[in-house]
């Protein structure tokens, strides 16, 4: 994993990754969920998208989040990714207990260790490549010179430095999935979320996405949380979780 050469950020980086060691030596859980339950409306309209979800997600693991439209896919990512909370039960976070942090301790903690890449690639088509990657560090106030500095390593990761300078409306679908993924890892993170990633991607293309955030998951250790209808995709997981009803049928291997 590459770290930041700026002073203020590259002992959070080296922490990390002494995480990181520290949880794949030890076999500890990156994220621990106990008795998740969401429950969407009121009463008589009350929906419940979640029902008393038990799931361990140790460091660098793989984890495909399958089951059919409306099983609980994309709430139970929202949930595990701190975007949104539980009606009931408990989530962790590298031991911490992500209920008891403020939403200031939650917005550093998604921040410092989650990178997002989702279907849509929300991207600013009239920004140029580079300045999207490096929005989230504009965002945390990063000064240009090492923002700069930080998103043209994100690029090279993903073979697309020498776009840095194009508008994003001049890529093509996959290679805007590859910015999206460049922005992910701006940050450094341990754990990224993938919400159908290859979804708008033709099969070859999609294969390419899919091979880079798989070397990401076995060259850096980063955990790869994928939620996913493509069966292929699934299968390149470690594991599969497979949900029904908002319920967990099969934690298994493939």
């Amino acid at each position: 994993m590459w770290v930041s050469s700026q002073p203020n950020t590259e002992a959070k980086s080296i922490v990390k990754i002494d995480v990181l060691i520290y949880n794949s030596r030890n076999h500890m859980s990156v994220i621990s969920a106990k008795k998740i339950t969401r429950v969407y409306g009121k009463k008589e309209s009350a929906f419940k998208a979640l029902d008393n979800i038990n799931l361990d997600i140790k460091q660098g693991e793989s984890i495909a989040i399958i089951g059919k439209s409306g099983s609980g896919k994309s709430t139970l990512m929202h949930l595990l990714a701190l975007l949104d909370t539980p009606t009931s039960g408990s989530l962790f976070i590298n031991d911490q207990d992500s209920g008891k942090l403020s939403k200031k301790e939650l917005d550093n903690l998604r921040n410092q260790s989650f990178g997002f890449v989702f279907q849509q690639f929300f991207l600013n088509s009239n920004n140029s490549v580079l300045e999207n990657v490096i929005l989230p560090l504009k965002i945390a106030g990063m000064d240009r010179k090492d923002r700069t500095k930080r998103g043209l390593e994100a690029l090279r990761s993903v073979d697309l430095a020498d776009k840095a300078k194009n508008k994003a409306s001049d890529l093509s679908g996959g290679q805007k999935q590859r910015v999206c993924i460049a922005r992910a890892l701006i940050n450094n993170p341990s754990i990224i979320f993938a919400d159908e990633p290859t979804g708008n991607l033709d099969s070859q293309t999609g294969n390419k996405i899919e091979n880079l955030l798989f070397k990401l998951n076995k060259e850096q250790g980063i955990t790869l949380i994928i939620v996913t209808h493509d069966d292929e995709l699934a299968k390149r997981c470690s594991r599969q979780i497979n949900l029904k009803d908002g319920k967990v049928i099969n934690r298994g291997k493939k």
